[in-house]
């Protein structure tokens, strides 16, 4: 191996890890707030890369059939909750109306936008959307009332719920993979290496996300809130603080970020319906580095994944799965004997 191969494995390992740098953000994110491991964060990855390839063929993509039967599911378990809670009719309708109006606009407007064959941007755009308008939806129909059980029979659930958003990939998008087109097919040469214009898109992107998360965490008062529930949920609580509401809206910003992993992961590489949980799964390996509660630490590590991966697939490409999965060994060892035994959250 010589400079010039090392320059090119170390750029792939970088764009990749940005890529999961993302996914182990947003596992981060969910499990501090919610104490889910969610294990689904692939799929939403897998879900927005294909929503796009549907829409670039004119085709009104599965994803909104599914967004309108999980809003109807959901929208019901909303309204039947109400009405138990207070018996109050109009509350009741009103809550079912509230939880129906977002997904129904998404894709009443998706359903007119498929056939028009709008400008990638727009179709981008719509993808995101429609992708992230399914994390509060899976949310109320799978962990909300189950906010208060133990993280072992919110992963045994979060396995459950991964098996179904594959299933159901399969039914609506076929065994068929898709590559999207690049974003941007500008080259800029940068010594013995080439620098895509996807690539461009990808280091900016991922950048700005994890700004803007940061902001949103530091600035906002939605932000502080999630904080605050992170830190102690039956503190955040006695505050005012809905937890609900709180885990809504951390599965709304975990399917944004699944959505954007999804298209800026999709030009580089073919996408299938179940592509989506290798993808989250080395995000996953990267927040088990951060000790699933480290935003830096996570972005550390999934460059280290990423890295790990590329040198990996150059010197034995058939063992690169087996080599960065092995990562998490070492890490949970050295965590087990740094760390004490509590049985309290089994």
């Amino acid at each position: 191996m010589d400079f010039s191969i090392a320059s090119i494995l170390l750029l792939d390992g970088v764009t990749n890890g940005a890529i999961y740098a993302l996914l182990g953000l947003a596992t981060v994110l969910v499990f501090t707030v919610t104490r889910i491991i969610f294990i689904p964060q692939g799929e939403f990855v897998a879900y927005g890369a294909l929503t796009l390839a549907m829409l670039q063929t004119g085709k009104i993509p599965g994803t909104v059939w599914l967004l309108i039967i999980l809003a109807l599911v959901a929208a019901a378990m909303e309204g039947v909750a109400r009405w138990r809670h207070n018996r109050q009719l109009g509350r009741a309708l009103r809550a079912t109306f509230k939880t129906l109006v977002f997904p129904a606009v998404i894709s009443g407007l998706a359903i007119w936008a498929a056939p028009q064959q709008f400008p990638m941007g727009i179709q981008a755009a719509l993808s995101v959307a429609i992708v992230t308008a399914f994390g509060p939806l899976v949310y109320r129909v799978a962990y909300q009332s189950l906010e208060s059980a133990s993280p072992l029979v919110l992963l045994i659930v979060s396995v459950g719920v991964h098996f179904a958003m594959t299933g159901l990939g399969l039914l609506f998008f076929g065994a068929e993979g898709f590559r999207n087109p690049s974003f941007w097919d500008q080259r800029f040469p940068l010594g013995p290496v080439t620098l895509s214009g996807q690539m461009v898109i990808i280091f900016t992107v991922s950048i700005a996300l994890i700004v803007l998360l940061w902001l949103y965490f530091e600035r906002s008062l939605r932000g502080k809130a999630l904080r605050a529930t992170a830190v102690n949920r039956t503190g955040a609580r006695l505050m005012g603080i809905s937890s609900h509401s709180a885990g809504q809206l951390t599965f709304l910003l975990a399917a944004l970020i699944g959505a954007l992993s999804g298209l800026l992961i999709g030009p580089t590489t073919t996408v299938y319906y179940d592509s989506g949980f290798l993808i989250g799964l080395k995000g996953f390996v990267a927040a088990v580095i951060a000790g699933l509660a480290s935003y830096p630490g996570a972005l550390l590590g999934a460059l280290f994944v990423g890295i790990v991966e590329a040198f990996g697939a150059f010197w034995a490409s058939a063992f690169k799965e087996v080599i960065v999965f092995t990562l998490i060994l070492p890490v949970l060892l050295a965590r087990s004997l740094r760390g004490g035994h509590s049985d309290e959250d089994l």
